[in-house]
C-alpha cells in the first residue's frame, strides 16, 4: 500500500493537528491555510484524506465545513473523531508581565473563551485569525504585548509560554473532526476502540408540502433508527430553501435505509448519503504548566 497522504487545516499546532497525529498510524501530512483549500486538495487529488473540523460542543457545528462539502465538492466522511478541547492563553516567550493589547485566535476558540476574556482582558481587541495555530504563529513574530489562544502544541510549536492554562469557559468542551476522501479507502489508524458507526444523510424537501419533516422523521422513527442530529442549512437558492442535516447512529444497511429512501422519495423527498462510518472518541493528554 503506497503512503497515505493526509491534509489537515494548519499550519502546525491547530487542534486538527493534534486531532491527526492522535489518529493516523504513519503517513505523510500537508498543512493547509484554511478549510476550502484542504477539501479543494482532496478534491483534485492533490491528496488521498483531509481532516477539517465539523461541530464542537460549545459553538456548534462548523457551518464552512458542512457547506462546502454539500455545494462545492462531492467527497464521503468516511470517519470522525472527538477529542477533547483545552484552550490555553500563550504568549511570547519574552513577555514578563506587558499588558496584552490584543488576543488572536480563531472565532470558535475566541467564543469559547468569552466569559474569561470578558473579565480578565476586557480591554483587549480580539482579532480572528483562519486557526489557533496561525494566531500561535503572530504571536511568535509579534513580540510581547499580544496574546494567542490555542492548545499546548501550538505554543510547543512557535516557542511561545502559557500565560492561563485551561481557559474555556465551559469544562465540556470537544470538537467533532470529519475525515473525508473523495474515493473512499482503506486508512491507517491507531487502534483506538470504535464508539459507534454512524451514517450521516442530507435530506432536501419539498416546497409548500405541509408536514413533510414531520414525515421525514417519522420514516426514520417507526424503524426504530436513532437520530443523534438533526440540522437544518439554506440551500444557497433562495429563502425558505432548506436542507436537513441527519446523522443516524447505526451504520448504512441495505433493508432500513433503502426503506427510508424510498419512502422519502414517495414524498418528494430526496435523500444523499454523506458517508457511512465508524467513530471514534479519543483522549489527548495535556501537558499544562504556566508561564
Amino acid at each position: 500500500m503506497s503512503e497515505q497522504k493526509i491534509g489537515y487545516l494548519g499550519p502546525k499546532g491547530t487542534f486538527t493537528k493534534m486531532a491527526v497525529d492522535a489518529l493516523f498510524d504513519g503517513g505523510s501530512y500537508v498543512s493547509y491555510d484554511n478549510i476550502p483549500a484542504c477539501l479543494d486538495a482532496v478534491e483534485s487529488g492533490e491528496i488521498g484524506t483531509g481532516v477539517v473540523p465539523l461541530e464542537n460542543a460549545i459553538e456548534g457545528s462548523v457551518h464552512l465545513t458542512i457547506d462546502y462539502l454539500v455545494h462545492q465538492v462531492s467527497q464521503s466522511i468516511i470517519a470522525e473523531l472527538t477529542v477533547p478541547i483545552k484552550q490555553h492563553l500563550l504568549v511570547h516567550n519574552q513577555h514578563h508581565g506587558e499588558e496584552i493589547a490584543k488576543v488572536y485566535s480563531h472565532s470558535h476558540a475566541i467564543a469559547q473563551c468569552h466569559q474569561y476574556l470578558h473579565k480578565n482582558y476586557p480591554g483587549a481587541e480580539l482579532e480572528y485569525t483562519a486557526s489557533t495555530g496561525k494566531a500561535a504563529e503572530i504571536v511568535a513574530s509579534a513580540g510581547p504585548g499580544v496574546a494567542a489562544i490555542g492548545n499546548h502544541l501550538a505554543a510547543e510549536e512557535n516557542g511561545l509560554k502559557m500565560l492561563d492554562a485551561e481557559i474555556h469557559d465551559y469544562d465540556n468542551n470537544h470538537t467533532r473532526f470529519a475525515v473525508v476522501q473523495k474515493t473512499p479507502h482503506t486508512l491507517k489508524v491507531k487502534d483506538h476502540p470504535v464508539s459507534k458507526h454512524k451514517t450521516t444523510v442530507m435530506v432536501t424537501l419539498p416546497k409548500d408540502y405541509v408536514g413533510a419533516l414531520h414525515q421525514v422523521l417519522a420514516a426514520f422513527a417507526w424503524r426504530k433508527m436513532n437520530l443523534s442530529k438533526i440540522e437544518s442549512r439554506p440551500m444557497k437558492t433562495g429563502l425558505g430553501n432548506y436542507f436537513f442535516l441527519i446523522d443516524v447512529d447505526q451504520p448504512y444497511d441495505q433493508v432500513l435505509f433503502p426503506g427510508v429512501q424510498a419512502e422519502l422519495e414517495a414524498l418528494g423527498c430526496q435523500l444523499k448519503v454523506l458517508g457511512t462510518y465508524p467513530s471514534y472518541q479519543i483522549d489527548v493528554p495535556t501537558p499544562v504548566q504556566k508561564a
